[in-house]
């Protein structure tokens, strides 16, 4: 029953239906002490689904040329949301978001392009360092704050590190240090672009080997002014 009704199963619904047939067959005194149990965590799958798709429609904002006012910190957790299966198994994400965070004046569907691309590079070398997590997972760490007119995002994770001669071609279009076929060295370059070119913010990031990067976001909060064309 925990296997059929578990938080992971993709059809909570149709394991039911198939534990529905089989009652007349199994021992009372085990259902009582089971069903209960297996219906929470029924439940507890519906919910995971339910979140699931809420996020997917706040992730896949349509995109557009204007900016819009976005909640950062909601637009943070759905992203985390739709990135689940890059980091669930190699990874912990600890959110430490500002609640007193503004609205932000930003493309909607490009900002969670960033986070998305920066949530899956922290799985991505957090597992080079922990392999398929059954000694251990690693810690990504996302954190939004205010500083003077700027809101602050950070991505920090336990990974591997970037070498130090490595840094000045994060955001290079075509660099990566991943092996073929796991990355094409766009992610950081289109993070880069979005942020500084399309904001009029700014993108740093800190690394040391063998404990880990940390990726800084800054965007104005009040959107700059485009001068005429």
């Amino acid at each position: 029953l925990k296997s059929e009704c578990g938080a992971d199963n993709p059809n909570p619904a149709a394991s039911l239906e198939r534990i529905a047939k089989s009652l007349e067959a199994a021992d009372v005194d085990y259902l009582l002490e089971e069903v209960p149990q297996a219906v929470a965590q029924s439940l507890e799958g519906l919910d995971r689904v339910s979140s699931i798709v809420r996020a997917m429609k706040d992730f896949s904002h349509p995109g557009s040329i204007d900016k819009q006012t976005v909640d950062l910190n909601r637009a943070i957790r759905s992203t985390v949301t739709v990135a689940r299966n890059e980091w669930k198994y190699v990874a912990d994400v600890e959110l430490e978001l500002d609640d007193e965070m503004p609205p932000v004046a930003c493309s909607h569907g490009d900002f969670n392009q960033v986070v998305l691309n920066m949530i899956v590079n922290a799985a991505h070398a957090i597992e080079e360092k922990v392999g398929d997590g059954a000694d251990g997972k690693g810690v990504i760490t996302i954190r939004s704050r205010v500083e003077d007119d700027q809101a602050v995002i950070e991505i920090e994770d336990t990974g591997i590190g970037i070498a130090p001669e490595n840094l000045p071609r994060v955001f290079d279009h075509f660099f990566t240090t991943k092996e073929v076929g796991r990355g094409t060295g766009q992610g950081l370059a289109i993070a880069h672009g979005v942020i500084v070119q399309q904001h009029g913010g700014r993108i740093d990031v800190d690394s040391e080997v063998g404990r880990g990067t940390t990726f800084r976001i800054r965007l104005p909060l009040q959107a700059p002014v485009t001068a005429p064309g």
